[in-house]
Order: structure tokens, then sequence, then C-alpha cells
């Protein structure tokens, strides 16, 4: 099926697996009915890059800014400086990408911390929403969401890969959920295809996180095992078969809550 109103609200095109054939990529996005793209920033340099690609092509693409928690040992006043021009630029329309990730640790758990909390006073002050990240950190992600979640306008825990209990505790605090190719793995996904038809329509949005988290619902995987937007359609049919909506339906309802949520035009 041809779709023409999908919105990837998570794609890392400025990540180097793109560099030989990015515009190429674009083009395929396009032709899958992508029409617009979120493009995330996981620290200052990539942030940078990731807001001037945006500038290139403004009515499909917008940035978020922000310091990836494997990234938080470089965040410091001066990257609290930066970031907060950056945020000044149109293309960006969220902070982030920020949070806690424990699964990895690359950087110490307490400046994981300091930054997170430190990027959602950012985000409050210029009341822009925030992009979030969450691997294995649940207990002290909440805490800090919770302490700062009234002062933000709006709030997308990207990628998510919980269960129900997390899943509540973030509908709990008005969180909108971020669905990945990650839903189509029947065998690290069983957890999310469960919670999958209980997200609200309405905090419901998809992405595919490319080049990281290629679907296994792909008739052809790709040679290279690389993902790009033009493969958000078979997250999208991924999640409507699980929540038992038309795919066409589940397009319109993604693409109005992702506008909605980043303030894009249309």
């Amino acid at each position: 099926m041809q779709y023409n109103d999908l919105i990837d609200i998570g794609v890392n095109l400025t990540h180097a697996r793109f560099n030989a054939d990015r515009d190429a990529v674009i083009e395929r996005a396009t032709a899958a009915g992508v029409t617009g793209m979120i493009l995330t920033g996981v620290n200052l340099a990539e942030s940078e890059s990731a807001v001037t690609l945006a500038e290139t092509r403004p009515a499909l693409m917008h940035a978020t800014a922000g310091v990836h928690p494997h990234h938080a040992d470089q965040w410091s006043s001066p990257a609290a400086r930066s970031l907060q021009a950056l945020i000044e630029r149109p293309s960006v329309v969220a902070v982030g990408e920020t949070g806690l990730d424990y699964n990895r640790d690359f950087s110490p758990r307490s400046d994981q911390r300091a930054a997170f909390a430190a990027q959602l006073e950012i985000a409050a002050a210029s009341q822009l929403p925030v992009f979030l990240h969450q691997r294995d950190a649940e207990a002290d992600f909440l805490a800090i969401l919770r302490e700062h979640r009234a002062a933000l306008p709006a709030v997308v825990l990207h990628c998510f890969t919980g269960d129900r209990t997390l899943l509540e505790a973030c509908l709990a605090l008005d969180v909108h959920i971020g669905i990945t190719g990650w839903v189509a793995d029947d065998r690290r996904g069983a957890e999310l295809r469960r919670c999958v038809p209980d997200i609200p329509l309405d905090r419901l949005m998809i992405e595919t996180d490319a080049p990281f988290l290629l679907p296994r619902n792909l008739p052809e995987p790709p040679a290279k095992r690389r993902n790009e937007p033009g493969f958000l359609p078979h997250v999208l049919e991924a999640v409507a078969a699980l929540r038992d909506e038309s795919a066409s339906h589940l397009v319109a309802s993604t693409a109005a809550t992702s506008r909605r949520f980043f303030r894009l035009p249309g």
C-alpha cells in the first residue's frame, strides 16, 4: 500500500552511514510517503549538523538538539550555552535526545542524571518539547521526569521498548510514545508488542531511528542491514496490525499527533 502523509519523528540522518547516499535516502523516503522527518541531535556537533541539514529542506525536515546520555560526560556550562543558542534556530522543534541509559553506561550515571535534569530545565525555560531516551534506568528516569514534568510543554519517550508498568507510568505523566521497528522483532519485542494496543491514539507516534533498528518485517532486507526513513511504512503496518486498526487510519492519527506535538506546519 502507498501512503502519503507519514512523519518519522526520529531519524539519525546525519549519521556517517548515510554519507555516501544521503540525498538518495531522502528521495526514497519521500517516494514512500514520508512528508516529515525529525532529525535527531545526539551531541552538540551532531545537533548542529542536524539543524543545518534540516534548514536545507524546511518543508520536509526539522531537528532536535541535545546531548544523549552516551555523551553526558561532555555536559558543561559552555555546552549548556551552546545548546541554548542552537534551540533558538527555527528548525529546532525539541530538546533532546536526552535521558538515561544504564544499559551501556558510556557516561557515568551521575553525569547522565545531571545532564538530563539540566536539559529538562532548558526545555522548560524555552517551552520546547523534549525528546527522551531511557534504557534500564526506569526508576531514576521517572523520578527526574516527575520533578520537571509540570514545567514542560510536551514529552515523548522515543523508541519505547518497555513493559506495561513503564507504559502506565509514562501515560500517567502525559508522555507521548514513539514506536520503532523494534515492534516488528518477535525475538526481543514481545513486551512492547503487548503494550502497543494500550497506547492512546493521541499519544502514539512512529519512527525509524534509522540507521538503527531495521524492521524485521521487510520482505527483502538491504544487504548491509541499514535502516532508513523510507522503511517507515513497515513500522506503521506492524503497529496497525497489533492494534487491529487500518494502516490508513493510523497514518492520519500519527501525523496529526506529530504535527501537534512538534508544532509542525500543516
